[in-house]
């Protein structure tokens, strides 16, 4: 049964060995001249305000896992709307937990205050 698998080992180790190669190629003939344009810091295409390693703020971090669990929850209603009929009740009750269960996640978010810019 192992010999099914081999052609897939095969590829697996020409995929890395391809890379690996290419990484090393690029570096050992790659250009190297760096001068004071290429090294300064890049932010949108004016010179840097202030430090680039600055910390980001919790919030933003925040906002980007919220986006990302409605983003998810929107994912989960598409293909919910399109079977509908097919889940019958069950489907609507379970779809109808599913909500709830943000709902109360969203409200613990924005009586938190973790919605709100000072």
């Amino acid at each position: 049964m192992l010999e099914n698998y081999f052609p897939i080992l095969v590829f697996l180790a020409m995929a890395i060995g391809m890379a690996v190669v290419m990484q090393v190629l690029s570096f050992l003939l790659g250009p190297r001249k760096p001068d004071a344009k290429k090294v300064t810091q890049y932010e949108c295409g004016f010179s840097p305000l202030s430090a680039v390693r600055i910390p980001f703020d919790v919030r933003f971090y925040l906002i980007a896992i919220l986006f990302v669990v409605f983003d998810i929850e929107a994912a989960f209603l598409f293909p919910w709307a399109v079977a509908f009929k097919q889940l019958g009740m069950i489907g609507f009750v379970e779809m109808i937990l599913f909500l709830l269960v943000l709902l109360v996640g969203y409200a613990y978010v924005w009586k938190k205050g973790a919605l709100e810019w000072d």
